[in-house]
């Protein structure tokens, strides 16, 4: 027999054997659900003395603050674990192994141990290589784990993955991407950002992201769709999927290979250092312990569906990157300045992402969409209880009714409201296809006279260039149709302020690029958007998304104004000369006008003209 031939007939032997696994069945899923605040706890205090003394917005209204910059963002996450006293949920897409990671992982452990419930939904696609480690979470006490729409095969194996998503292709590309930080059931964090050193500005490339904080009533229905995942079918514990010896196993394997890339690295320890290994003596469950080197791309793993980062970084974590991220302050609360007003929350149901039967096969009858907001939704849509008393005129801040039924995604909710808006729409989505639907709405609302600018990530700044290619199909006659376009600025030189980069956190002198990931919404300046969703019809009609919808004129204001930062020193403005696309540089830059994609190869603008008539919208 050839030699070829017998290695074809092992290698299919060898994929079919993988592709027999299937996921476990009759998996016992304990029913929990999210604890009423408990008035003795310290957050639940203050954040009744807060309102009290700030909120003139009625017994409904919640307060938000925006977090845009590093330290915001990541110091919100930290103290809500500090100050935690009962539970804390967490519910993400993807959990990266890397420094920042490891510092929240250790406070959580530490909060388990004080006697904190810690319930921690992933979405199962990046639980792979050493961000399987994460999954060690499972083991500890008084830390419960679910992983969220499991694919089988070995997570070290990237064919054995990469089969069972191509054999299983629609469930594979259907994620959960909603992003959730809730403690005490009464402070959260809720937005764009996953868990990992590009979204806290310490990586070679790092994302522009927003969230935003939120105190008060609201965070009970951000628990409330947390608990209809948490106990839903497609929720698997981490236990009926791996064994902890395995995963031991694994984290050794990743010390041994970390200790033999950086020996060169393993001089004394500064002060970031020192408090590292001081807290790893404490934590000795948490993870990524012995993992002194952890990384946020390493392992074998297939490629993301859904464009989502995944920015190049060393193969070890450095002595600055982990002294960065230990020198992170917690946010004092009790000083953070909050934003009160009314606010609903508009989740998918987990049911958009089909269940798998017995037989390890999708079950069509559970393979629906539906998102759902809270019981306050008339009442904020339509104008009551304004922030600053007035009664709304006619817009999508205004008197937008609930509808009777709930919209078929949460894309298709934001997107239904812009045809309420009557004078300015601000959008920001890193991930941008809009679809026919969407160009008709955008179309629509610059007719009657709407003020349209969508901010997105440029060709260069854009983490998944093949995601680009649904964007671009649609530029030109966005252009057309009145709609002001712009694109980030790739560089981090040239960013300088925009968008949060600057005094709130900026990133690690080895930043090399930086990327947009924010998502949110400004209708009429006075509804403003925070959410996990992009404007694409991968969010549309695979993900899961969340948002919240806060009405606000001084919430819509800042968000404004930071928008409008970014558009005027951070982008590029895309117009249309001589029926030729055109990019104009930001103002006060040294960069100059360009008429193809900014800082783009040849060979990359070619190769994706060539695939472009192969991908369809429904998976970018």
């Amino acid at each position: 027999m050839p030699a070829i031939l017998l290695i074809a007939l092992l290698l299919l032997q060898w994929l079919t054997g993988c592709a027999t696994s299937k996921l476990p069945t009759n998996v016992e899923r304990p029913v929990s659900t999210a604890s009423a605040p408990v008035a003795t706890a310290p957050l639940v205090q203050l954040a009744q003395a807060r309102k009290q003394k700030e909120s003139k917005a009625g017994a409904a209204a919640s307060g938000f603050m925006l977090l845009t910059g590093a330290q915001t963002a990541y110091g919100s996450r930290l103290s809500l674990v500090e100050q935690a006293r009962h539970t804390l949920d967490l519910q993400y897409y993807a959990i990266h192994a890397d420094a920042s990671t490891e510092r929240l992982l250790v406070a959580i452990v530490d909060a388990a141990r004080r006697g904190v419930r810690v319930r921690i939904l992933l979405d199962d696609f990046h639980g792979t290589g050493r961000n399987a480690l994460v999954m060690r979470m499972a083991f500890v006490p008084n830390v419960q784990m679910r992983m969220f729409n499991p694919l089988p095969g070995d997570r070290e194996n990237i064919v054995s993955r990469m089969w069972h998503a191509a054999t299983d292709f629609q469930r594979a590309q259907q994620r959960m991407h909603n992003k959730l930080f809730l403690s005490d059931n009464v402070m959260g964090v809720m937005g764009g950002r996953n868990l990992g050193d590009s979204y806290f500005g310490n990586a070679e490339a790092n994302f522009i992201d927003a969230d935003v904080l939120v105190v008060g009533p609201l965070v009970q229905d951000l628990s409330r769709s947390f608990d209809e995942y948490w106990n839903n079918e497609r929720a698997y514990p981490v236990q009926s999927l791996i064994e902890k010896k395995e995963l031991d196993r694994m984290r050794a394997d990743f010390a041994r290979r970390d200790e033999a890339a950086s020996d060169s690295d393993s001089g004394s320890a500064e002060n970031g250092d020192a408090k590292v290994s001081d807290r790893e003596g404490r934590a000795n469950a948490a993870p990524l312990q012995d993992a002194s080197a952890a990384q946020n791309t390493g392992g074998a793993r297939p490629m993301p569906p859904d464009g989502e980062p995944r920015p190049g970084m060393k193969d070890a974590v450095t002595q600055e990157q982990r002294a960065q991220a230990w020198n992170m302050q917690s946010l004092d609360l009790a000083k953070a300045p909050l934003i009160w007003g009314n606010a609903i929350m508009l989740a998918d149901k987990p049911g958009k992402i089909p269940a798998v039967d017995a037989e390890g096969n999708t079950d069509p009858l559970t393979s629906h969409a539906s998102a759902r907001a809270s019981p306050q939704a008339r009442k904020t849509l339509r104008g009551e209880n304004d922030d600053d008393g007035e009664s709304g005129k006619k817009s999508a801040a205004a008197v937008a009714p609930a509808p009777v039924q709930p919209p078929d995604s949460v894309v298709d909710g934001l997107v239904s409201l812009i045809d309420y808006v009557n004078k300015d729409l601000l959008v920001v989505s890193p991930y941008f296809v809009p679809g026919e639907r969407m160009m008709e709405t955008f179309k629509a609302a610059v007719d009657r006279g709407v003020r349209v600018r969508i901010l997105t990530n440029s060709l260069a700044s854009n983490d998944a260039p093949v995601a680009h290619i649904g964007y671009a199909r649609y530029r030109e006659q966005l252009i057309r149709n009145g709609i002001e376009l712009y694109e980030l600025v790739s560089d981090p030189s040239n960013l300088r302020s925009a968008l949060g980069m600057g005094s709130t956190g900026s990133a690690t002198p080895q930043a090399q690029r930086v990327m947009l990931h924010s998502k949110v919404l400004v209708l009429d300046g006075r509804l403003t958007v925070v959410g996990s969703m992009n404007l694409d019809q991968r969010s549309k009609l695979q993900n899961t998304e969340i948002a919240v919808l806060v009405r606000s004129r001084k919430l819509s204001a800042e968000t404004t104004q930071l928008i409008e930062q970014g558009l005027t020193q951070g982008a590029w403005r895309v117009v249309l000369e001589n029926d030729r696309l055109v990019w104009k540089p930001p103002q006060n830059s040294d960069l100059k006008e360009e008429t193809t994609d900014p800082d783009t190869s040849l060979p990359l603008r070619m190769m994706l003209k060539l695939i472009a008539p192969l991908v369809p919208d429904s998976v970018l």
